[in-house]
C-alpha cells in the first residue's frame, strides 16, 4: 500500500517581511494551526526581541513551538526542533486541522520540507577542545579556521555565531569532512523522501524598504520594553554565552549594561545585525526554487492571504497550483 505523507504548508520569508501577520490571516481562512520555525521564539522569557506574537496577536489561533525550551538550555538542535514540529504536526492533523509552519529559521523549515541528514559525527570531547582553543576572544580566528576548511558553511553563518562554528570544525575533526559534505542545506539525502509533503509560500520585499522596515521594528520593540525585558533576564545570573542569551537584540542590549557600548552604539548594532540576518535569510531561501513568492508591501497582506489561501487549499485537495498550470 502507498504510503501517504502528512500535508504541511510553510510560510517563509526574512524577518519583518509580515509572516506572522500573514499567517493569522491564513489560519482564519484555513483550518491550520500553527507550528513556529523561528529559533529564538522557543525559548521562554524571549518575548519582545525575538517578535514573539502576543496572545492577542495570535487571535485564539493555536500556536506551537513556542514557549517550550527554558532560557539557561545549553542547546536546542535542528534535530530536537524537527522532533518536537513532529509531534506538534501529528496532533494537529489527528484534530482534522492543517499544519502551518511559520519563520524565518531556514534549518528548521528544510528539517521538516527536506529529508536533512542528522547522522553526523559528535564528540563531546573534541567539542569541548575545540571551545578551549577558540575561546570567545578567538571566535574571528575560529571563523577564519572554519573558513578554510569550509567556505560554504561559513559563508552561511555569522562570524559571531560561535556555537554553529565550532559545531561545524567539530564536525570536520571528527570526520575529516567538511559539514557541507553532508547536505545540510538542499541535498536530498541519498534519495531518501522528506519528513512531510509541503508548499511554501514567500514574502519578499525591495531591500531598501525591508532595511528600513527593520529599523523602525527595533525602535518599536524598545519602545514595547525591550531593555526592561533584557534587565529581567541579566538579574537571572545566566551565563552570557548560551545561545538564547546570544540571539540578535538581547547580545547587544546585555553588552550596553554590562557597560561595554553606550546605549545609542547597542541599538545601532541591533538594527545593523539584523539587517545582516534578513540578507542571510534571503540568500537562504532564494535558492528554494519551491517557493511562491508575494512582494510586499505592493500587495495587501489580505490579498496575499486570498491568493495564498485559494493555492493552498488547491495543494491539500491535489489540484495544480496556479504555479503548477
Amino acid at each position: 500500500m502507498e504510503h501517504k505523507r502528512r500535508k504541511i504548508a510553510c510560510i517563509v520569508g526574512p524577518t519583518a517581511a509580515g509572516k506572522t501577520a500573514l499567517s493569522i490571516l491564513l489560519a482564519k481562512r484555513l483550518r491550520t494551526e500553527i507550528v513556529s520555525a523561528d529559533s529564538v521564539q522557543v525559548y521562554r522569557g524571549l518575548d519582545i526581541g525575538s517578535a514573539k506574537p502576543t496572545l492577542e496577536e495570535r487571535q485564539g489561533i493555536p500556536h506551537h513551538l513556542i514557549d517550550c525550551v527554558a532560557v539557561d538550555q545549553p542547546g536546542f538542535s535542528v534535530s530536537q526542533y524537527k522532533e518536537m514540529a513532529g509531534e506538534a504536526i501529528e496532533s494537529i492533523w489527528e484534530r482534522g486541522r492543517v499544519p502551518l509552519v511559520v519563520g524565518g529559521s531556514g534549518l528548521y523549515v528544510h528539517a521538516l520540507t527536506y529529508p536533512l541528514n542528522f547522522a553526523i559525527p559528535s564528540d563531546p570531547v573534541v567539542r569541548r577542545e575545540l571551545e578551549v582553543e577558540y575561546a570567545p576572544e578567538r571566535q574571528q580566528d575560529a571563523w577564519e579556521k572554519l573558513r578554510q576548511i569550509d567556505p560554504e558553511t561559513a559563508n552561511r553563518l555569522h562570524p559571531n555565531d560561535r556555537k554553529r562554528i565550532i559545531r561545524a570544525l567539530e564536525v570536520f575533526v571528527c570526520s575529516g569532512k567538511p559539514l557541507s559534505a553532508y547536505g545540510n542545506d538542499f541535498a536530498n539525502a541519498e534519495g531518501r523522501e522528506a519528513p512531510y509533503d509541503s508548499i511554501l509560500i514567500g514574502l519578499r520585499m525591495e531591500r531598501a524598504a525591508l532595511y528600513e522596515r527593520i529599523d523602525k521594528r527595533v525602535d518599536c520593540m524598545l519602545e514595547q520594553g525591550l531593555l526592561d525585558e533584557v534587565r529581567r533576564l541579566s538579574s537571572l545570573g545566566l551565563s552570557r554565552r548560551l545561545p538564547a542569551l546570544q540571539s540578535i537584540g538581547y547580545r547587544q542590549l546585555l553588552e550596553y549594561l554590562d557597560g561595554q557600548v553606550s546605549y545609542e552604539e547597542a541599538v545601532e548594532h541591533i538594527k545593523q545585525e539584523t539587517r545582516r540576518f534578513a540578507k542571510r535569510q534571503i540568500s537562504w531561501f532564494k535558492r528554494d526554487k519551491r517557493i511562491i513568492w508575494y512582494d510586499v508591501p505592493d500587495n495587501p497582506l489580505d490579498w496575499i492571504a486570498e491568493q495564498a489561501a485559494d493555492q493552498i487549499g488547491c495543494w491539500l485537495n491535489g489540484e495544480k497550483t496556479s504555479e503548477d498550470q
